[in-house]
């Protein structure tokens, strides 16, 4: 960690990914995972310029009461009632300054299964001119539940950040605890991080192509995909006791080792899809009907995703940089899943098709673990120990980050970066360069966690 002046921090040029506050200085943290920090003055620490650092500044105000001096939004992040009594102004949407716009507000509730989040749309007849996203309106609590807890109890609680993500952000919780604690997992659990990282990844991969598919009106596709989902779900439970691995990850290593038939299990489901996959992938080439709803739908530029540290992805599909690292976790980075040519604006089908891509190499990946998985004990006891550190994991939107303070084996303060809380602001821009119909299909194809930036 480097600590800066108010005027070297202010200056800092680089790849922001986060923002965070602790009752001394304010933390940003820059690819490929450089820490910088100032003191706090009275409380208050100088603004960023970068896009992505807006809602952590806002996040820094309402968890901490810290001001980024020069900043001029005052909106809230997590803390919308901020009265005893549950009262809080009525947020203000302020609509483009266009004849004829028309506000359509959708949500917090939601139909079916979903987390809370408000979408206010400005609209003209169908064109959507603007997109307002108001999210945090469960506040969890979550860095606080941490505080004053061990490593190990503080994991349940980061296994909870993002309950489909639950496998990388437990491996970025446990990478910053045993970086604090000056110690390493034992090597076998390093690679059951990876296999259940990238059965996470599948599962959730099949699940957005179908969704998508889905609300483009091609049920078929939904149907297969969702079989799909299933068939690594039940993989998980019968290979480590849990349909999404939660609590299986922990600091030290990993709580149970790989179970009796679970290998079978795991490659079962591998063949399934396989067998699938190229007939699957012909219905998205060949119908035009379903290419008409996902080509050119909720396009992103790519300097726009670069502004916020999301732009274009290197090497993952071509499975550059993924033998070397065992475990899920370095660069490269995905933008929300999609990879397109830099020269080119990525939409729904670009990330439909990275989708796709990154499936063969998921197994590719697993097989090569499961080849060469080492024998030897699976976890470590975390000591007593004091230390500052941080833990990165790829989860399948990308990186998810972790930062632990810990004094004599207890959690001091505690910090998280999902990936989504640098795709929502793009959502906001993707919306618009589509009708107010077509916003579920581009919502899903970037899936933003609601719950991974309501801390």
């Amino acid at each position: 960690m480097k600590l800066l002046s108010p005027e070297a921090w202010a200056a800092y040029q680089g790849r922001f990914i986060a923002l965070w506050t602790d009752a001394a200085r304010a933390y940003a943290l820059y690819e490929p995972g450089e820490l910088v920090a100032v003191e706090l003055r009275d409380g208050a620490y100088p603004a960023l310029s970068y896009p992505g650092a807006n809602w952590f500044q806002r996040l820094a105000k309402d968890l901490n009461g810290h001001t980024a001096t020069g900043f001029a939004d005052t909106r809230t992040a997590v803390e919308h009632f901020r009265e005893p009594d549950g009262r809080a102004a009525w947020p203000e949407f302020k609509a483009p300054n266009v004849e004829g716009v028309h506000q359509v507000a959708v949500g917090p509730i939601h139909a079916g299964i979903i987390e809370p989040g408000h979408f206010r749309f400005s609209v003209v007849g169908e064109q959507v001119l603007k997109l307002q996203a108001r999210l945090g309106y469960a506040h969890k609590g979550t860095l606080g539940l941490m505080r004053g807890k061990s490593a190990r109890q503080a994991a349940r609680y980061a296994a909870r950040v993002s309950g489909d993500a639950t496998v990388a952000h437990s491996i970025a919780f446990a990478r910053a605890a045993e970086a604090a604690l000056g110690m390493e997992a034992p090597e076998r659990a390093v690679y059951l991080r990876a296999l259940m990282a990238e059965i996470e990844r599948l599962a959730n991969h099949t699940s957005d192509i179908g969704a998508i598919a889905g609300d483009a009106g091609f049920a078929f596709l939904d149907s297969r995909f969702a079989l799909a989902r299933e068939h690594f779900c039940a993989a998980a439970q019968m290979a480590f006791g849990h349909r999404l691995m939660m609590d299986v990850v922990v600091p030290g290593g990993v709580a149970g080792d790989l179970a009796e038939g679970g290998t079978e299990a795991i490659e079962d489901a591998m063949d399934a899809l396989e067998e699938e996959l190229p007939s699957l992938k012909r219905v998205f080439e060949d119908y035009a009907s379903l290419q008409d709803r996902v080509v050119g739908a909720g396009l992103i530029p790519p300097g726009l995703a670069a502004m916020y540290n999301a732009g274009g992805y290197v090497g993952r599909a071509s499975g550059q940089n993924r033998d070397a690292r065992v475990e899920p976790g370095y660069p490269p980075y995905a933008a929300f899943g999609v990879s397109v040519p830099v020269e080119q604006e990525g939409d729904v089908a670009a990330r439909i098709k990275i989708r796709l891509e990154e499936i063969p190499e998921s197994i590719r990946l697993i097989r090569n673990i499961l080849q060469a998985l080492p024998e030897g004990p699976v976890a470590l006891a975390p000591p007593a120990a004091s230390g500052m550190g941080l833990g990165v994991a790829e989860s399948f939107r990308g990186p998810v980050w972790h930062w632990l303070n810990i004094d004599n084996g207890q959690i001091q303060d505690a910090f998280v970066a999902d990936a989504s809380t640098l795709h929502w602001p793009l959502l906001e821009h993707a919306a618009t360069t589509a009708i107010l119909a077509d916003f579920p299909l581009i919502n899903k194809s970037i899936n933003g966690s609601y719950s991974g930036v309501d801390l």
